[in-house]
């Protein structure tokens, strides 16, 4: 993995997690372009590890919301 790939991964996971779904499309968007920018690219698999690390708070309902979300973007 590259290192600013990896610098980013980090530093994402210690930020602090929205606590729902309102929140967390918004915070996952704004992650992804903040990636983007600095021309760091994600993989499916990579995108849906992201996606599990920010939701791993959030009620099985709100997961289940962003899963499909997810499904979608992914396609």
């Amino acid at each position: 993995m590259e290192p600013e790939k990896l610098e980013f991964l980090m530093n994402f996971a210690q930020k602090e997690k929205p606590k729902n779904m309102q929140e967390a499309m918004p915070f996952l968007l704004e992650n992804m372009n903040i990636a983007k920018k600095q021309n760091i690219n994600f993989s499916k698999p990579e995108i849906k590890l992201i996606a599990e690390q920010l939701t791993k708070d959030l009620s099985p309902e709100e997961k289940a919301k962003v899963n499909r979300i997810m499904s979608i973007m992914l396609k």
